[in-house]
């Protein structure tokens, strides 16, 4: 292993777990914040705040799933590190350039397979054939697999 490759192993490790403590404090906030038993039907609390409550936790939850997308990136990363894939285009093949990687340390495409993915699925995230996100299956409509052609 490279001197860079093991500087963004510790990178990475270092980032999952401020990543892991920051969802931990999220979760905990929320579950310090959320109303008890029967209040949150709206009989012990004004409809506004049982209605900010609400808006607080579903934005919680989502910052949540946005952290755990970030989580799986870069467990993913650090596979790739272990099995001396890191640093190489799941696309093209090609070298993934040090200036990307340090600026995304889990970058799984050059810029211009990035480009042209983003370009072909607007709405989609790239993931490797059968692997999953926070809340929806391997073969779900927000992630697509390598096996999808990108022009």
């Amino acid at each position: 292993m490279t001197a860079f490759v093991e500087n963004q192993r510790k990178r990475l490790l270092d980032l999952r777990d401020e990543l892991m403590d920051a969802m931990y404090g999220v979760q905990q906030e929320t579950l310090r914040n959320s109303p008890e038993g029967s209040e949150a039907s709206g009989s012990g609390m004004h409809q506004g705040d049982a209605g900010s409550d609400a808006y607080d936790r579903e934005f919680a939850l989502n910052l949540l799933s946005k952290e755990q997308d970030a989580l799986h990136e870069i467990e993913a990363a650090l596979d790739r590190i272990a099995n001396g894939t890191y640093g190489v285009c799941e696309i093209s093949g090609k070298r993934i350039p040090q200036a990307r990687l340090e600026a995304i340390p889990f970058a799984r495409l050059t810029v211009e397979c990035q480009s042209a993915w983003e370009r072909e699925h607007p709405h989609g995230q790239f993931r490797q054939p059968g692997t999953r996100g926070f809340g929806g299956p391997a073969n779900g409509s927000s992630a697509v697999s390598l096996d999808e052609p990108v022009e």
